[in-house]
């Protein structure tokens, strides 16, 4: 095993805890205290994984999450916080936070919430590698790319790429969360079928979340707004009492 995880939380007793939790089950474990110390980790390692507690002193963990995404938009990051309201969970889980972990929480769901973050990571750097080798970019224009790469998933004029992460509408570049993007991939490759939420969240989120599928109805939101608002036909559509569904209305 020998995943490297950075815990950044600021009670000593919920990170001594973590720490001792993770090392048993083989992790490599980092401490901070701050969001401060924890950013200032985060840029001088490299990591596996990041438990990121909300509520720290310096920098906040949302203004943590920010930065990192920046600089890095795959490494897994775990969120912690008391709050429990939808609204806090997606303002956490649209920067791009994995998954998000309602304290007090038992110590069994997190691991398995690490493990599963890191299962999907592992699956989605796989992808990254044989899509790398087998379809090597050529140089030209954007244009010459967006036409020439194979892999493309397509609905009407919707057009994404999962190895170079590029979607496009109408010719026009989308630019998608992570989360947002996976949600999309799920959708394209599942389109005509009417998906429920308990199998977007356990497709998209995975088998061991145990959040609100209301997420979905969030995300779903956030993705029509980008890849359906100003362009024609509408692609994702409400399913009442079931789901949602992604198709080109006759």
């Amino acid at each position: 095993m020998n995943e490297a995880v950075l815990v950044i939380e600021d009670e000593p007793k919920i990170a001594r805890l973590l720490e001792l939790e993770l090392q048993y089950e083989g992790y490599q474990v980092t401490k901070a205290g701050s969001g401060t110390e924890g950013l200032e980790k985060y840029m001088e390692g490299k990591w596996d994984l990041v438990l990121l507690d909300i509520m720290l002193p310096g920098l906040s963990g949302i203004e943590v999450l920010r930065r990192i995404r920046a600089r890095d938009a795959v490494v897994p990051v775990l969120m912690l916080t008391a709050k429990d309201s939808v609204e806090d969970k997606v303002s956490g889980l649209d920067l791009g936070a994995n998954d998000y972990i309602t304290k007090p929480f038992q110590i069994e769901e997190l691991l398995a919430r690490v493990r599963a973050a890191l299962r999907l990571a592992a699956a989605a750097s796989a992808r990254a590698m044989s899509n790398a080798a087998g379809h090597e970019p050529e140089q030209g224009t954007a244009n010459q790319l967006y036409e020439g790469q194979e892999e493309w998933l397509t609905a009407a004029d919707l057009k994404l790429n999962e190895g170079t992460r590029e979607v496009f509408r109408n010719g026009q570049a989308i630019e998608l969360t992570p989360r947002e993007f996976d949600l999309l991939v799920y959708l394209l490759r599942n389109q005509r079928q009417v998906l429920s939420r308990d199998q977007i969240v356990q497709s998209v989120w995975g088998y061991d979340y145990y959040g609100d599928t209301n997420v979905v109805d969030v995300y779903i939101r956030y993705v029509r707004k980008k890849v359906d608002n100003g362009f024609t036909p509408p692609l994702i559509h409400t399913v009442r009492g079931v789901g949602y569904v992604l198709k080109e209305q006759s």
